[in-house]
This record gives structure tokens, C-alpha cells and sequence, in this order.
């Protein structure tokens, strides 16, 4: 084939290219063969290819948009009123942009209820009420202002800390004595972090979640069981009734609740890790099935919309799992309060792990903290 001469010359082929648009304009309204008012129906008739079209694509756009949210974001179970109590003068101030950005961080409390039921109690089928149980799993996530970053920071469920109206007590005991509301309140005060949205799952919804993903592999440190499943050291693929077993076990673990956080946070990373090992997004029906499970099985605060939950599964998607980082809130030691068994907080260096996340500067200061190894026990 010949090589075209403007690719040959590219001075050349802009010039004629110009001379190609000159003779173009000149011969409308200037040599007679096309009128002003032909020039006025072509016009109108350019413009309207263009409305219709940028209709359809409009449509198009809602389309998926009304789609997602109503296969996907529409099942998620709403819960009233997480907010609307708190007193705002009590409430940490909300982050604002930092200079240059026009983003701001957003912070999400997650919570797993610790309920035995076979019957759901979050989610859309719930048949109780999300704080008639106490929580098993406590996080604090957090998506940085450009959302390049994630942090997940766990706290063991016997952390012995002030709740807001009943004293120094574990921190799980806030949500069964006032629900999400409590709870924020209690962790609020005690990381002077602002938490944007509630998020719970249980028991049942947690099975689903994994079933759904065909399962996840996690490496253990060394032989061990619970809950009549045993798991041996290195790659285990665990089931959903497997994973629940995985994410409970204390006994017979060297540091017991501290070392169950940490599960907790390696089956997280094992759910991101399949999801992107896998590539959901190219096999529609594995991923339908995952994200119909995941929407079924949660509640979130009625402050979150369908739109915040699609952007966010977004954001969470263009993550790369290298900067999603798990730590657990430093612990002092353990102790026993009213024939309890409580974990102690190390209060000075958790201040500072909460002053570097209001700084946005936690991951140059992670060495600082007890980050998820790669096998946990």
C-alpha cells in the first residue's frame, strides 16, 4: 500500500488540509452552488442529529444508572435515624479540603453483629433489629481525600472504654445498649474522628458474601480449629460456614481477641483480593450473584444513597490492594473489670494514631503500629 503523502509530510499535508477547508467554506454562498437557506436546512438538520443523539446517549447513562441502582444499590436495607439524634456541638467537626484538594475523606464505621440467629438480622430480610445483638467485629475505614488510599483500623470488641451514659465499659456493649447510634457516639469520642456512614452485617449475611465469591483463601500461621473446622498452616480456601468459624476463633491463639481482629482484617483482604485476583467485572453472572449477596446482606444509615453506594464500590474497585492498609488500635494490656475479661487501650500512642489520620498522613507513620502481618495466627 502507498504510504500517504501528508504522513510523509506533515507540513505538507497541514497546509493542504487547510487549502481543503478554504475550498470548502468558499464554495458555500460564494460560487453559487448552495444558497443561504439550503446552508440554514443543513444547519438545522446538523443540530438536530446532534440533540437526538446526545438524547440517546443521556438515556442510555440513566438507563445503567437507574439499572445498578435498582438491581444492586436499591436491595440495601436502610437504617433510620443513626444520625439525627447526635448532638452537633458533641460531634467532631467534618474534615475540609486540605490546600490544593477539593476532596475530603470519607470515614465509614463497619460493623459485625455477633448474632447466633439462623435468621438474618441486618440486611434486607432482617428480621430483628441491628443493636439487639453486640458487635463482634468494630472497624474504622476511612478512603483518603483523593481516594488513591484506604485504612481499616480494627478494635478488639473488649476494648474497656468510656460509652457516652453508662460509664467505662466494652466497646461492643454500646450498640446493644443504644444501636449505631451509641456506638458512633462512643467511638467518636474516643477518636475525635467524624464517622460520615454506619455499615453492619451478620452472621448470616457473611456466609452469603463468601458463597457467593465461590469462597476465599487465607494463610494461617499454624495448625489449629474451632467450631469443629480445622485449618492448617498455610493456603486454606474456606467456604462461608468455614469463614465464620476462621473469623471467631480466639481460644487457643497465642494473643486471643487481639489475634481474631486480625483475622477478621485477613478475611477482609482475602474478599478484595479474590475479587480482584478473579476479575469479577469480566464474568457478569459470578459477579451478579456476589454483588446481589453483598447489597442483600447489609444495612447501611439511611444518609447513604444509592448514588454514594455505587460511587463508593467504585472507589473501593480502583483501589490497589497494596494501599489498603489494616491496623489494630495500640493495646496497653489485658485485665478483668466485674468478672469480664476487657482489653486495655494504650491511650497516648492511639492518639496518635487518630492525630495522624486527621492529618492524612497515617501511611508515612505505619511502621509505628501493629499492622496485619501476612499470616496471621
Amino acid at each position: 500500500m502507498a504510504e500517504d503523502d501528508t504522513a510523509a509530510d506533515p507540513v505538507a499535508g497541514s497546509r493542504r488540509h487547510r487549502a481543503e477547508e478554504h475550498e470548502g467554506l468558499g464554495s458555500v454562498g460564494l460560487d453559487g452552488d448552495d444558497s443561504p437557506p439550503q446552508r440554514t436546512h443543513r444547519l438545522r438538520q446538523t443540530l438536530t442529529v446532534l440533540v437526538i443523539s446526545g438524547l440517546v446517549l443521556a438515556l442510555i447513562a440513566f438507563g445503567g444508572v437507574w439499572y445498578l441502582t435498582e438491581r444492586y444499590a436499591g436491595n440495601v436495607a436502610r437504617i433510620p435515624d443513626v444520625f439525627t439524634g447526635l448532638d452537633p456541638a458533641q460531634r467532631p467537626a467534618p474534615p475540609s479540603p486540605a490546600p490544593g484538594e477539593s476532596g475530603v475523606p470519607v470515614t465509614f464505621l463497619l460493623v459485625g453483629s455477633d448474632s447466633r440467629s439462623d435468621q438474618p438480622t441486618t440486611g434486607s430480610q432482617a428480621t430483628a433489629d441491628p443493636g439487639s445483638e453486640r458487635s463482634d467485629v468494630l472497624m474504622l475505614l476511612q478512603l483518603s481525600a483523593d481516594r488513591q488510599e484506604a485504612f481499616a483500623i480494627s478494635f478488639p470488641r473488649d476494648s474497656f472504654v468510656p460509652v457516652p451514659g453508662y460509664g467505662t465499659t466494652k466497646i461492643n456493649a454500646a450498640y446493644s445498649f443504644g444501636g449505631p447510634s451509641l456506638l458512633v457516639q462512643a467511638v467518636e469520642q474516643l477518636t475525635n474522628i467524624r464517622v460520615d456512614h454506619f455499615v453492619t452485617v451478620d452472621f448470616v449475611g457473611f456466609k452469603a458474601i463468601t458463597d457467593a465469591l465461590g469462597g476465599v483463601d487465607v494463610r494461617v500461621a499454624q495448625d489449629t480449629r474451632a467450631f469443629g473446622v480445622s485449618f492448617t498452616k498455610g493456603i486454606n480456601h474456606l467456604n462461608g460456614d468455614e469463614a465464620l468459624a476462621y473469623v471467631r476463633q480466639r481460644y487457643r491463639l497465642p494473643n486471643g481477641d487481639l489475634d481474631r481482629v486480625q483475622r477478621h482484617q485477613s478475611y477482609l483482604r482475602s474478599v478484595m483480593v479474590t475479587v480482584k485476583r478473579d476479575n469479577l467485572l469480566v464474568d457478569p453472572a459470578r459477579l451478579d450473584d456476589f454483588m446481589l449477596a453483598v447489597t442483600r446482606s447489609v444495612s447501611v444509615d439511611d444518609g447513604l444513597s444509592d448514588v454514594e453506594l455505587l460511587s463508593l464500590a467504585v472507589d473501593l474497585n480502583n483501589l490497589e490492594l497494596r494501599d489498603i492498609y489494616f491496623l489494630t488500635v495500640p493495646v496497653a494490656g489485658f485485665g478483668t473489670e466485674d468478672s469480664q475479661s476487657v482489653v486495655y487501650l494504650d491511650e497516648a500512642r492511639s492518639q496518635e494514631l487518630w492525630g495522624y489520620i486527621q492529618q492524612g498522613t497515617l501511611a508515612d507513620h505505619l511502621g509505628n503500629f501493629n499492622t496485619l502481618p501476612a499470616a496471621p495466627r
